[in-house]
């Protein structure tokens, strides 16, 4: 399959995205970075999000402990998320499917693995508070159903897919600020704080690790993903200006709303995050509680809508690293609704106490993402440094291997490393505990996952594989393709068919 560079009149748009884990042809990228910021703005500014801000408090910091824990966290998960977006308008593939150039064409399942599991846990967290806020709102105790209703709107938008999504979070952006931002606003001048939780006095250090471990992992939760939503961009797009809208959107959507989480848990201590955002409001002006949370329904439903899109394309990488198949609109269809089924199941089968389980839930979430945004982004900035060849990433066996050991092996190693400096409420790592429980797994696996895959992509080829690249270029006319970030004229795209 081939598509033809773009002519004077750009071709028209199907209402119900066709393309799944295909490279995205040059005639069909369009849009601007600035996109990015609303997208992942509201993507975070959610309730969800608010919630991972209370985390702190619920183990006794105070306000201040939480603010800085809060914003030193969402910098260093964004640091690495957004140079993941960058990577979307160079190569108009999705992450896990440039993932294989450092993990294999069918190594990359492990990490596949790890995302779907990591997003579909997301949704279960997101699904129950959406339905915490339906039964709060209307009194009827309804949970499953709540699920099913909020299940099939996220799942309709995920169908219809890249564009209304976009289109979507730029609307919800207005009304979130025109409710939340309003709030926000009022609630800082009319519900003062405590003076002990203006203070660092009795300092708590598990607090403080907890929360910011917490922020850090929620902002670097979006890695595997972040550059699906940047692939239709056109390749002449500024790596900067895409690094920057989506490092503002991460860091304001999630900041200001965990922020606001630590607030309200400061003011009413040990509520349920629902709770204490209602008497907020209330507090601010009496009935206005329930209208504040029925403006932030539509922002769980997109959120969830986002992480049904992008897990079913690791879903479709999964399979397609198996099984030749086309990646259709039908596929896309299917692995959509699988998904969305999961995160139902989930939800409609858990039990337990919220911000409990989503804590620790995203502790072990930054264990398992941090060698891999690792791998991928020394791969991509510092080894081959952005230069790939494209089919060769839909070629089974190709010149990146089925199971590319480099990656895989400095994937765990870097997991291996951490052990001994992890923090859960299962396990406690011996260096951390004689630490004082002080958890810096985070920055261990950072470092030894890109040393390692650092020492072992010295021995690769690299000529080869751009050789490699020049001859498919030669032979298809797709050189800009190939190297990402020249801008060079394309008349073909790659082949688009899997498991050729």
């Amino acid at each position: 399959m081939s598509s033809s560079a773009p002519t004077g009149t750009a071709p028209s748009r199907p209402a119900v995205e066709v393309k799944s884990i295909d490279w995205v042809p040059l005639d069909e990228r369009r849009g601007k970075p600035t996109t990015l910021f609303p997208l992942w703005f509201m993507s975070n500014a959610n309730l969800t999000t608010l919630a991972t801000g209370m985390v702190g408090a619920a183990l006794g910091a105070s306000f201040a402990t939480s603010l800085v824990a809060i914003v030193l966290g969402v910098i260093v998960g964004t640091v690495f998320t957004s140079f993941h977006s960058a990577q979307g308008p160079q190569l108009g593939l999705p992450q896990m499917i440039q993932s294989r150039a450092q993990f294999g064409y069918r190594g990359v399942i492990v990490i596949c693995a790890v995302v779907v599991f990591s997003i579909v846990g997301f949704n279960i967290f997101n699904q129950m508070l959406a339905s915490d806020v339906v039964v709060m709102v209307t009194g009827v105790e309804t949970p499953v159903v709540n699920y099913i209703v909020v299940t099939a709107l996220a799942l309709a938008l995920a169908i219809f897919g890249y564009h209304w999504i976009h289109r979507a979070q730029t609307w919800l952006t207005w009304l979130f600020l025109a409710t939340f931002g309003v709030f926000t606003v009022a609630a800082v001048i009319l519900l003062p704080l405590p003076a002990d939780q203006l203070g660092f006095g009795g300092f708590n250090w598990p607090g403080f690790l907890v929360q910011f471990g917490a922020a850090a992992a929620y902002a670097l939760g979006w890695a595997p993903y972040v550059s699906d939503y940047s692939r239709y961009l056109p390749p002449q797009t500024s790596p900067r200006k895409a690094l920057f809208y989506t490092s503002a959107g991460v860091i304001v959507g999630a900041g200001w709303l965990m922020v606001l989480g630590a607030f309200v848990a400061a003011l009413f201590a040990g509520a349920a995050p629902l709770d204490a955002v209602r008497d907020a409001a209330d507090e601010v002006l009496p009935g206005a509680g329930f209208w504040l949370l029925i403006s932030a329904l539509p922002g769980l439903v997109t959120v969830i809508t986002v992480n049904i899109y992008a897990s079913a394309l690791e879903l479709i990488t999964i399979v397609a690293s198996f099984r030749s198949i086309r990646p259709t609109r039908t596929v896309r269809v299917i692995a959509c609704s699988i998904i969305a089924l999961a995160g139902f199941l989930g939800a409609a089968l858990s039990t337990g106490e919220f911000l409990a389980n989503f804590s620790s839930f995203l502790v072990v979430l930054l264990y398992v993402l941090v060698p891999w945004t690792s791998v991928n982004l020394v791969d991509y900035y510092l080894v081959r440094r952005g230069h790939y060849a494209i089919r060769e990433i839909f070629t089974p066996g190709g010149i990146y291997g089925n199971w590319a050991w480099r990656g895989l092996a400095a994937y765990g190693i870097g997991i291996l490393a951490m052990i001994p400096f992890v923090v859960t409420a299962w396990f406690t790592g011996p260096i951390a505990a004689a630490m004082g429980g002080i958890d810096i797994a985070l920055f261990v696996g950072l470092i030894v996952s890109a040393v390692a895959y650092l020492l072992f992509a010295r021995s690769l080829n690299l000529a080869a594989e751009r050789e490699q690249a020049r001859r498919d270029a030669s032979e298809h006319g797709e050189e800009a393709v190939a190297f990402a970030g020249r801008e060079a004229p394309v008349e073909t795209a790659p082949e688009q068919s899997l498991g050729r």
